[in-house]
Formats: structure tokens, C-alpha cells, sequence
């Protein structure tokens, strides 16, 4: 069975190890090899993000991304671990051409499926997409305060730089769960 609170408890131990970004990674490989149970527990019903926990040294967020959804490439500034227990995630990653530049352009991506987890690195650069007919439902853990720290991102090409918002995010959220309505109905 799974159990939120166990999880969060997990990933503070984790980040105590000293090499806390692969310890996270094994408490949600290990969360992922139920993915049922994680959505028994989670009850995803449409897109958006749901905040677990947030302090100083660590942020857990539930993200359920709407079919098609895609939300535009943003950095995190901290590392991440990703799992999926629901859907696919579509990551599309992206890098600066030079140190100073305020554009990015394409450097490959990756895919996940139901159980998959993945290390982000304090500088990547990435936007995510929903390739599924479905919802996907996935645990975003983050090795730092997500939701105060500056971060940017970058909108539909040219990909200019400007500051990360919240509420961008979650119109694109809104925007994607109307989409899927309308195409459902």
C-alpha cells in the first residue's frame, strides 16, 4: 500500500545519504514498482499539480498531466527525480548555445513509461509532454525549495528567456483539462 507521509519520510532520509540524488531515485523506483497502489492512492481525476510537501531542502509534488498536454521547456535550478506510475511522460531537453545566451535550443530528450524514474541535473532544461489518451500521474521530487526559488522558462519558439511563473503553469494546466473535456464530450 502506499502511503504519502511514508514517502516524503523516505525522501528526507534520502537526502541525508551522501549521495542523495540516487537514494531518492531508489525510494521511487521502489514507489514505482506498485504503480497501482501509488494510483489507488492518488486518485488522479485531470491535470495539475498538487504539493505533497515543500520545505528548504526538499519538495514533493504530485503532477498529473492532461492527455496532449504540453508544458513549455523551464529549468528547476536543484535536481530532480521523476517517476511515473500512470501514462508517459515525453521529455524534451534543451540547453543554452553559450553561457550568456538568453535563448536554448534542442539537445535530445527522453521518454518514460509506467514505472520509469529519471535524475535531473540542478541545470537541465526541460519541457514535458503527455503523449498518452490518458492522464498521466507522476512524483516530482525536488533537492531544494521548488516553490521559492527563481527559475525561468522559455515559451513557444524563438525560446526567448523570461522569468518562471506559477500561474502560467497553471493555465496550461487549465487549458490542457479543457482540451481533454472538449475532445471527450
Amino acid at each position: 500500500m502506499f502511503d504519502v507521509d511514508e514517502l516524503i519520510a523516505s525522501c528526507h532520509a534520502a537526502i541525508r545519504e551522501p549521495e542523495p540524488r540516487r537514494a531518492v531515485r531508489e525510494v521511487l523506483a521502489r514507489t514505482m514498482a506498485n504503480p497501482n497502489a501509488v494510483a489507488e492512492a492518488l486518485d488522479p481525476q485531470e491535470g495539475g499539480l498538487n504539493l505533497l510537501h515543500n520545505g528548504p531542502d526538499l519538495t514533493v509534488i504530485h503532477v498529473v498531466w492532461a492527455p496532449g498536454m504540453v508544458l513549455y521547456p523551464h529549468d528547476h535550478r536543484m535536481w530532480a527525480v521523476i517517476g511515473i506510475y500512470a501514462g508517459a511522460e515525453d521529455n524534451a531537453f534543451f540547453r543554452r548555445p553559450s553561457p550568456e545566451a538568453r535563448t536554448i535550443v534542442a539537445s535530445g530528450g527522453k521518454h518514460l513509461d509506467v514505472g520509469d524514474t529519471v535524475v535531473l541535473g540542478d541545470d537541465v532544461i526541460h519541457g514535458v509532454s503527455n503523449p498518452a489518451r490518458k492522464l498521466t500521474g507522476a512524483i516530482h521530487v525536488y533537492g531544494g525549495d521548488f516553490v521559492h526559488q527563481p527559475r525561468s522558462q522559455w515559451g513557444d519558439p524563438p525560446y526567448e528567456e523570461r522569468p518562471w511563473e506559477l500561474e502560467n503553469a497553471q493555465r496550461q494546466f487549465a487549458e490542457a483539462n479543457a482540451a481533454w473535456r472538449a475532445s471527450a464530450g
